[in-house]
Order: structure tokens, then sequence, then C-alpha cells
């Protein structure tokens, strides 16, 4: 049994767009999405527009990373999403109730914070998207964006 999703992630209300956390290992964590057709990025048939699956991975490393914290009794720090050489959406869009299975796979971290993580998003076992997201995550995020003005 997981905690709940919003012991994981500091996403709240309408930015937290993961359900659960379904799976996971030392590199790796799965997690359950459905695509809520009233919802803010809902288009006017209520699916989700394929480009805000960049989105659900990146909730999946954060999750992944919450998970390790909760672990030791922390709760989730906030991270950066630096970006992704290639996000390819399989389909133009996520239909209107559909459960989503959002994977990331650590690929590297260093010890500065920053880490690579392989992400797919499948349903009932089809790939409907892939990206590798690197992110980074500072010691302490208010100092580090201090220092970024």
């Amino acid at each position: 049994m997981y905690p709940p999703i919003d012991d994981l992630l500091i996403h709240r209300d309408n930015m937290l767009m993961l359900d659960c956390v379904t799976d996971d290992g030392e590199d790796i964590l799965r997690a359950a999405a459905k695509v809520d057709p009233q919802a803010w990025y809902a288009d006017e048939h209520g699916a989700m527009p394929a480009w805000i699956g960049i989105e659900l991975m990146a909730q999946a490393i954060a999750a992944h990373v919450g998970l390790s914290a909760h672990a030791r009794n922390e709760k989730p720090r906030p991270g950066l999403l630096l970006g992704t050489r290639s996000y390819v959406a399989h389909v133009p869009a996520f239909a209107p109730g559909e459960a989503l299975q959002v994977c990331a796979q650590q690929v590297f971290r260093e010890d500065n914070g920053l880490a690579a993580f392989v992400c797919t998003i499948e349903r009932g076992g089809h790939r409907l998207a892939d990206a590798t997201l690197k992110v980074f995550e500072p010691s302490d995020f208010a100092t580090f964006m201090e220092q970024q003005k």
C-alpha cells in the first residue's frame, strides 16, 4: 500500500494530475492517472491534449522522489523540469475518462541533484507517449531560485 499521492507531491487542486502510485522499485515508479473531461486542460471533446503528457511524466518523477522522502519521514520538495530533447506522442490526445499508466525510470542521478528519467504513458499495454526527461532537485530550492534572479 502506498501513501496518498498528495503526501508525495507538492502539487495541489487542479494541478495534481496523478491519482496514485501503483508500483515502485529502487529506480522506477508507476502511477495511475485518469483523464478528467471537466479539467482545465480538457479540449472541446473532454480529451487531454497529448502534450500535457509531459506534465504527467514530470509528476511521476516527483512521486518517485517524494516516495523516497516519505520513507525518510521527510516532506516532498520542489524540483525543476529542465526539459527533454524529444517528447513523442503516438496519439493526438488522451480520451475522456481514459485510465493511463505513467512510468518513470531513473537512468542517472548526480550528487548535485541532476537526474534523467525514461518515461512512458501507456493504456492497457499500448504505448501512447515516451520521452527522456531531465530534472534538477536543488538541495535548497528557495536559495537556488533567489540566486537565479
